[in-house]
């Protein structure tokens, strides 16, 4: 299963989801910290390493929430600005392999820049979230890379012959933007369920498209409402999801959203991607199938 998955990743068949556990590994490359990526290692990395509450760690959105009404939101994006942005990082294997796939769309909801970073020299369509921003109908930002720098575009200026890569949770690059605390989330979800968090030219591309989700938990309701709405139109199945010792709440909730749950995790999908590789490697380019 795990060499057809990235066989057909390779192949373009899939649209790679990506979430926290993509960045598993990565550490800072001074102090040798592990990049703060999922829900718990973000808000203790927020509060300088101390716990927070019970019911502030349950979700970061939440403790986000918590620091705005505390010192503002300009703390929470400072805190994200130094984390992702200030901070020099080692890479990820996962995003070192995509770099080599250049997949037309990828899907990334975590806010550091290593995505972006596979895509230097490579025109592409940056699509971020963004929240609360008057004087506009739509929840997403659209920035062109031309190989060399970023410019702020319009819906009809998307040449959609280039990769996209969507990061509705924001990040720092080319300006900072972040969906982050819990009235970001309630905002961007909002107008996500209404059709305007999405530019139409996905909403077209992504009809009956089938995903593969990697680095990503379905515990919590703000990922499985993100998700839901992100994969809108899917084929069938969805997917397939990569989640090692998934729980009976994740089992039930990727079966309602016609997603396939594979005992597996990033590593295991590289390594058959490995193997894939080194198969193909010793059929001669004369080979032909059949007789």
């Amino acid at each position: 299963m795990l060499q057809r998955l990235a066989g057909a990743l390779t192949r373009g068949d899939l649209i790679p989801y990506l979430g926290p556990g993509a960045l598993a590994g990565v550490v800072d490359t001074a102090t040798g910290d592990p990049i703060p990526a999922d829900s718990d290692s973000l808000i203790l990395a927020m509060n300088g390493g101390k716990p927070m509450s019970r019911r502030l760690m349950w979700e970061f959105p939440r403790a986000a929430m918590d620091v705005e009404l505390k010192r503002g939101r300009s703390a929470v994006n400072r805190f994200l600005d130094a984390t992702y942005g200030q901070r020099a990082w080692t890479r990820a294997p996962l995003h070192d392999w995509l770099k080599d796939l250049q997949p037309r769309y990828v899907i990334d909801i975590n806010r550091d820049t290593q995505l972006q970073d596979s895509y230097v020299g490579v025109p592409h369509t940056l699509v971020r979230g963004i929240a609360r921003i008057a004087g506009t109908d739509y929840r997403f930002r659209l920035d062109h890379f031309d190989g060399a720098a970023y410019r702020r575009i319009e819906l009809d200026e998307v040449d959609q012959r280039l990769p996209v890569l969507f990061k509705p949770m924001g990040s720092p690059r080319p300006d900072a933007t972040y969906i982050a605390s819990d009235a970001d989330f309630v905002d961007y979800l909002t107008e996500l369920m209404g059709g305007f968090g999405i530019p139409a030219f996905l909403k077209t591309y992504r009809q009956e498209r089938q995903y593969l989700f990697l680095g990503l938990r379905l515990l919590r309701d703000t990922e499985r409402m993100v998700m839901s709405d992100l994969i809108y139109g899917a084929g069938t199945p969805a997917g397939w999801a990569l989640i090692p010792d998934p729980t009976d709440k994740e089992r039930r909730f990727c079966e309602s959203k016609g997603v396939e749950v594979v005992e597996a995790d990033i590593p295991d999908l590289l390594a058959a991607a490995n193997q894939r590789d080194g198969v193909a490697d010793l059929i001669p380019a004369t080979h032909e199938v059949g007789c």
